[in-house]
């Protein structure tokens, strides 16, 4: 798998020229452009898929196809083709468009050095880090506006409909007593609440746990960490789950448990933090994120890195005097 990661980024620079190279590639030790990410519109570094040939752009969505599961690609380019949607409903007015969602490299694949990328604009951001033959991929965030499009009260397109509906599986699963643990406040926030720090500070947990649900809910909250995992490519989720602790877990909702009207939820583990925001435009317009307290933007990777090399170079020297 990461050799395929590898090739589809090799072959992104390939057909770059000179000029565009130097837009695209900055360096993975630069720590500030690596942490500063966001997932509201705006211009970011590096090179727009509009401003790309098609087999530059072709190139750039299989870095995406071989990074992400075959679902959440699907689910990455519905988000991106809904910029013309939402800029249709707006009458143009803030001039959204499909190809504005930038690329930026950090490094380039090749020896032992780290690299990565960041492929991102309105709704979407993934952060990819490679570093000791493993792969970092968060944070890792999905939104969508419109969340539904419609016909006659019938849903035509919900790229985000899954991670609504297994929550509200999962509140319907529990018991009246695991709810009320669940359900911390009736007012949901107007955004995730994480936001796009470049770190996240994980409070005391809420909400209810493993131990105080039935088996069948409890073993449905780890379905549903599961299934934000497995926006990875499934070989990357396996090793991503592995670290999970499924008895560590907390759930909580805030705002309406009536479909149509605000809500959100969280999952946090030790190392792990799912946020669920659906409040703004009448509950239409979703916010999604995965993130991990110690491994967002590779830093637990490229730290273990940086320290072998560091135990390399010393080692090296005592040989050598």
């Amino acid at each position: 798998m990461l050799h395929d990661v590898a090739d589809a980024t090799h072959r992104y620079i390939s057909l770059l020229a000179a000029d565009q190279r130097e837009h695209a590639i900055r360096a993975v030790t630069d720590d500030d452009l690596r942490h500063r990410w966001a997932y509201t519109p705006g211009t970011r570094p590096g090179l727009a898929l509009g401003e790309l040939q098609r087999d530059q752009r072709k190139a750039v969505h299989g870095m995406l196809a071989t990074v992400l599961s075959p679902h959440a690609y699907a689910q990455a380019a519905a988000v991106m083709a809904l910029e013309d949607v939402l800029d249709h409903r707006e009458g143009g007015n803030r001039d959204r468009h499909n190809g504005d969602f930038w690329t930026v490299l950090f490094g380039t694949p090749g020896g032992d050095d780290p690299w990565g990328w960041r492929v991102e604009g309105h709704h979407l951001s993934v952060n990819v880090v490679v570093a000791g033959g493993h792969v970092s991929a968060t944070p890792f965030f999905l939104g969508a506006n419109p969340a539904r499009v419609t016909y006659r009260g019938r849903v035509v397109g919900q790229p985000l409909r899954l991670e609504e509906e297994l929550a509200r599986e999962l509140l319907d699963r529990m018991g009246p007593t695991a709810r009320r643990l669940a359900v911390v406040s009736d007012t949901a926030p107007d955004d995730i609440r994480s936001g796009n720090s470049p770190r996240i500070n994980l409070s005391e947990p809420i909400g209810v746990t493993p131990a105080q649900l039935g088996k069948p809910a409890a073993e449905l909250l780890v379905d549903i960490v599961r299934f934000y995992l497995d926006r990875l490519s499934y070989e990357l989720a396996d090793e991503e789950f592995a670290q999970i602790d499924p008895e560590r877990l907390h759930f909580s909702w805030e705002g309406s448990l009536r479909r149509g009207e605000g809500h959100y939820y969280r999952v946090q583990g030790p190392d792990l933090l799912i946020e669920y925001d659906n409040t703004a435009n009448e509950a239409n317009h979703v916010h999604t994120v995965w993130r991990r307290h110690s491994g967002d933007f590779g830093d637990d990777l490229l730290a273990a890195h940086y320290e072998e090399s560091r135990h390399t170079v010393v080692r090296g020297m005592a040989q050598n005097g």
